[in-house]
């Protein structure tokens, strides 16, 4: 056991040492690395609920969300990305400007109400498929949230994938349909870990080529 005189006393050395490393480990630790950010796009039409999941995943209130009727911006913040939401309102006189802010986008969230009017799915299903084969959108991920899954009138997801017609048109794509509600979170940070999983995959092949 190594001593050290300090101010006339014997002092355990190697007690200094453990207590400075100790301090080191604590008090000058560098900041954690930077979560990637990602660029998305968020479409769907008036009333399928794109504002409310967004500003709940911002933990904001739902008593004070208000339809976009231009665009708005979130940072979404996940333990392992922040994803930047660039939501378009869903009125019909805003879809025909859509693509102009489809422009830079990294991945799409497309916000359907599973239980609206056969006319409200109908005209949903004709942006989906203009969005599924836009020319800045046609090579990104798209998460596609079947909304309004606690209503009593919600098609189920396997209705939504086939009245979509999802399967052929997006084949070769990537692309991830889920259900969703406010009333479960859990289930919606799920989908958008998953959107997150294929952002990174199209990261790594970007890097690879």
């Amino acid at each position: 056991m190594k001593f050290r005189i300090v101010d006339g006393h014997k002092v355990n050395q190697t007690l200094i040492i453990d207590i400075f490393v100790c301090f080191r480990a604590l008090c000058c630790k560098g900041p954690p690395p930077a979560r990637p950010e990602y660029d998305l796009v968020c479409i769907g039409l008036t009333g399928s609920g794109k504002t409310s999941l967004l500003s709940k995943l911002c933990s904001e209130s739902p008593e004070n969300v208000v339809s976009t009727t231009g665009f708005s911006i979130k940072a979404v913040p996940f333990q392992n990305a922040i994803l930047n939401v660039k939501e378009l309102g869903g009125a019909d006189n805003i879809r025909k400007y859509w693509s102009r802010y489809y422009q830079g986008s990294q991945g799409v969230i497309f916000v359907l109400d599973s239980a609206s009017s056969e006319d409200d799915l109908e005209t949903a299903r004709n942006e989906l498929h203009s969005a599924l084969q836009h020319p800045q959108l046609c090579t990104l991920p798209f998460l596609i949230l079947a909304n309004h899954q606690d209503k009593p009138a919600a098609r189920s997801v396997q209705e939504v994938k086939k009245y979509f017609e999802l399967e052929p048109l997006a084949r070769g794509k990537r692309w991830i349909l889920q259900p969703c509600s406010l009333d479960d979170m859990e289930a919606l940070k799920d989908s958008f870990s998953q959107l997150i999983n294929l952002l990174e995959e199209k990261d790594h092949e970007a890097v690879r080529m």
